[in-house]
Parts: C-alpha cells; sequence; structure tokens
C-alpha cells in the first residue's frame, strides 16, 4: 500500500503501524520479554544471596538480622518471585537450547512449548515451594 509523498519526495511503502494497522500480540514477543526480564531479576537476586551469605558468616546476629526480612511477607514474596524466575528463565533456557540445533522453530511449535515453559515453571515453582514449606 503507498501513500503520496509531499511534493519533491520519492514514493515508498509505510509500515502496517503508520497505516493504522496496529502490532498484533504475540505470545513469542511476550516470553522473549519476559526472559530479559528474568534474567535482569536473577541478576539482582544473585545480590541478595551474596548478602545472605556474607550474613550467614558473620554470626547468629548478623544473619538473624537479615533472616527477620527474608520471614516476613515480601520477602516471602521477594523469594517467590526470584523462584519463578530462576525456574522460568531455566525452562525457557531449555527451550532456546531446542532452537540452536534447529528444532522448534515452526509457529504452532513456538507457541506449544512456550505455553509449556510458563506452565512447567509455575508448576515447578509450585513444587519447590511445597517441598520447602513441608520441610
Amino acid at each position: 500500500m503507498s501513500h503520496q509523498p509531499p511534493k519533491g519526495l520519492p514514493s515508498r511503502p509505510l509500515s502496517p503501524f503508520m497505516l493504522g494497522q496496529y502490532y498484533r500480540f504475540q505470545l513469542t514477543s511476550l516470553l522473549s520479554f519476559a526472559h530479559r526480564l528474568t534474567g535482569i531479576g536473577l541478576s539482582v537476586g544473585t545480590f541478595l544471596l551474596a548478602a545472605w551469605l556474607i550474613t550467614l558468616a558473620g554470626g547468629p546476629e548478623a544473619y538473624g538480622l537479615f533472616a527477620k526480612h527474608l520471614t516476613a511477607w515480601y520477602g516471602q514474596i521477594l523469594l517467590f518471585c526470584w523462584s519463578w524466575a530462576l525456574l522460568y528463565h531455566l525452562c525457557n533456557g531449555i527451550r532456546h537450547l531446542g532452537w540452536d540445533i534447529g528444532k522448534g522453530y515452526e509457529l504452532k511449535t513456538a507457541y506449544a512449548t512456550g505455553y509449556a515453559v510458563v506452565i512447567g515453571s509455575l508448576i515447578l515453582t509450585a513444587a519447590v515451594w511445597a517441598v520447602a514449606y513441608a520441610k
């Protein structure tokens, strides 16, 4: 589809966005964005893990101060989100390994494995937390 340019400029096709045909939602784009976000979250979480280890090495008093925050409601939410990010990133990384060997590029397969990553990461997170609370 062409558009009439101002005088003196060549006629060229416009992007679909410019023509009013807005970008359609794609699961693969959302999962790619989530993979990047979880990678950033895991990096930040690594600092918290290091802080936990440092306070653990610092003795009971230092550990007690830190553990108080981990056992609070906000600490539990943070740990839950961090554990989901870890398991999502792991599952999606396995999916990417399939792509690295040339498998799973078909749109139907990409969507199926995308849903499997989301559902699998949620199930694994729930299982990890169920085991943690059972102990």
